[in-house]
């Protein structure tokens, strides 16, 4: 986005600029109530029977060519990845003077793994013995993978479709975001480090901060006006 020259603000696009975070207040209400229910699950060790089962069934698929995937994959949701490629994004943005997407990612992001830390720190939740991998440090619930790569890579998304003229452009990237954020997801469950219920309460977890961020989205859009 290139600043105006006449008043050294970003032009305001066509479309509405709160549209790269499509996170509705239905969405982030499902979404809540989809976190409480499997949070009071896990509680009351209610996922269980759930919990094995398609742990279970996904480990019947193994075979070592789907193990290298799935290791490469969950790599793009370790916190150093996310974390390198959030401050080149940082620095991308600073360069080109775009203090609305800098704001955001910095938010985003942040807010994420605050969020992350605190929910782990207030469930306790043991990990499951992992199949291929080392057990991670710190607990299970929710998945820090799942809630971090919705965040980053659903805004990622977000803002290069926003800058796209041409909707199957945008379809394309939105499928490519949704398909790498899943995968991530069942990456942590093929490898053994977290619980499904984990996965989806991340999921869950993400998409209630993703709606707190349009609201940021939507005031930044005011103030351009």
């Amino acid at each position: 986005m290139p600043r105006s020259a006449a008043s050294g603000r970003l032009p305001r696009p066509k479309r509405n600029w709160a549209a790269i975070i499509p996170v509705s207040l239905g969405l982030s209400i499902a979404s809540l109530l989809l976190f409480s229910f499997l949070a009071d699950q896990v509680i009351q060790q209610g996922t269980d029977h759930f919990d094995n089962g398609v742990r279970s069934l996904i480990h019947l698929a193994a075979s070592p060519w789907l193990t290298a995937v799935m290791r490469f994959v969950t790599n793009l949701g370790d916190g150093p990845v996310v974390f390198t490629a959030t401050l080149c994004l940082i620095l991308l943005f600073w360069y080109r003077g775009d203090a609305d997407h800098l704001v955001l990612l910095l938010v985003c992001m942040t807010g994420a793994g605050v969020l992350d830390t605190v929910l782990k720190l207030a469930f306790h939740r043991a990990r499951p013995d992992p199949f291929f991998i080392t057990k991670p440090t710190t607990y299970s619930f929710p998945s820090g993978h799942s809630l971090i790569a919705l965040c980053f890579y659903g805004l990622m998304a977000g803002i290069l479709s926003f800058e796209l003229r041409q909707r199957w452009q945008r379809v394309l990237v939105w499928c490519a975001a949704g398909l790498l954020i899943v995968m991530i997801g069942l990456s942590r469950v093929y490898l053994g480090v977290h619980w499904p219920s984990d996965v989806l309460a991340g999921y869950a977890a993400g998409l209630i901060w993703m709606g707190a961020i349009r609201v940021l989205a939507l005031r930044l859009e005011a103030r351009r006006v």
